[in-house]
């Protein structure tokens, strides 16, 4: 099983990290799946707009929801999510050299979001990268059943590790 998750301490680092991994394997040519987290800052210094891209060369899609300035609840639009996992799904069929996951959040950690995604590309024995938080850490490692690796949060061990994961598939093919 090729399977690594990464953490990072800031908010918003494994957003940026995971975008820019994603990005330096498209220049070499690679061709991920997945999807990379942008956040674009509000002027109004209200949170982020979560905006994920989808791999390779997909849109960008918003997946947050404005709820107005004194809302507290969950602020991921699940039906935007739904739509950038259909893309996700597709591109996986598409021949991808691996996948990357934004975060292993809670969607995935309830069964849903990109978890059956995950599952398909570990059952085809495609790298999978994912961003992970210790909110949700005890559930990706059950669903793992144990054999993620964790990965330390730098760009270039990353592209390594998935540099070679993805080596090792094409040369077993």
């Amino acid at each position: 099983m090729s399977i690594a998750y990464t953490m990072a301490p800031g908010r918003g680092d494994i957003d940026q990290l995971l975008f820019g991994v994603a990005q330096s394997l498209i220049r070499d040519g690679f061709r991920p799946a997945g999807i990379v987290q942008i956040n674009t800052e509000c002027a109004d210094a209200g949170p982020c707009d979560m905006d994920v891209k989808v791999l390779p060369d997909g849109p960008v899609i918003r997946i947050s929801q404005t709820l107005g300035r004194g809302a507290r609840g969950c602020r991921l639009d699940p039906d935007a999510l739904e739509t950038a996992v259909a893309m996700v799904e597709a591109e996986l069929a598409r021949d991808a050299d691996c996948l990357i996951v934004n975060k292993f959040g809670k969607h995935e950690a309830e069964g849903r979001g990109l978890r059956p995604t995950i599952a398909e590309a570990v059952a085809r024995e495609i790298p999978v990268l994912a961003g992970l938080n210790a909110l949700n850490r005890d559930a990706f490692m059950e669903f793992s059943g144990g054999m993620a690796i964790e990965a330390r949060p730098l760009a270039a061990d990353l592209g390594a590790w998935l540099r070679a994961r993805i080596s090792e598939r094409r040369s077993a093919a």
